[in-house]
């Protein structure tokens, strides 16, 4: 057994929409691991960020198994809040329809399952917006179905939807007042070594 301190749980997905800033305040959190998508993973060299200088950081959570094994954390009380930034509109489509076929669409399921207050920082939230592309910065026209889907997660229970970095930076300041303070408790060690084996990225972590 060992001590299970209840942590926050920042997924990420294969987006360069603020990419940089939603990293920046993840990494500025106490006790934020982190949980990418394979797109995520595959972008992140893109804007010049690798998963080295992550792993220095924090614990990293890679999408490398099928039943997306580190979400079982959740059901040892492992997490006390959940934050999706960015979030594509594919990601954003997955939760809308219930989907969770991928690391951070499964995050979103299980943090939906046992009540987990979710926040995600949506990529698509107006009809035109101004977004970073690895090498400038882009003009982009967010399609009707990528803005319906944005706004069903919106109106789910426990989800809060925002539309820039510093209202999410607001939501979480506000959110760490309140949320559980860490506390003792136990985990098996067969989940353990299952966690070891389905993408966690280092032994020491913040």
């Amino acid at each position: 057994m060992q001590d299970v301190k209840p942590r926050l749980a920042w997924g990420i997905t294969g987006s360069g929409h603020f990419l940089r800033e939603s990293l920046d305040l993840a990494l500025s959190l106490p006790h934020c691991d982190l949980f990418l998508t394979r797109a995520a993973e595959e972008i992140l060299p893109m804007y010049g960020i690798t998963l080295s200088s992550l792993r220095e950081r924090t614990r990293v959570y890679r999408d490398t198994t099928a039943s997306s094994v580190p979400v079982g954390l959740f059901y040892y009380g492992h997490y006390h809040t959940v934050v999706i930034a960015p979030a594509t509109s594919n990601t954003m489509a997955k939760c809308a329809l219930g989907l969770s076929d991928s690391l951070v669409s499964n995050l979103f399921a299980q943090a939906g399952k046992t009540r987990v207050p979710i926040y995600v920082y949506a990529c698509d939230t107006e009809p035109e917006m101004d977004t970073e592309a690895p090498k400038d910065w882009v003009k982009v026209y967010p399609r009707a179905i990528d803005l319906e889907y944005t706004r069903r997660v919106g109106e789910m229970e426990g989800v809060t939807v925002l539309e820039s970095v510093e209202a999410l930076r607001s939501a979480i300041e506000q959110r760490l007042q309140v949320a559980p303070k860490p506390t003792l408790g136990e985990v098996h060690r067969d989940l353990d070594l299952l966690i070891g084996e389905g993408g966690h990225s280092n032994e020491t972590a913040a």
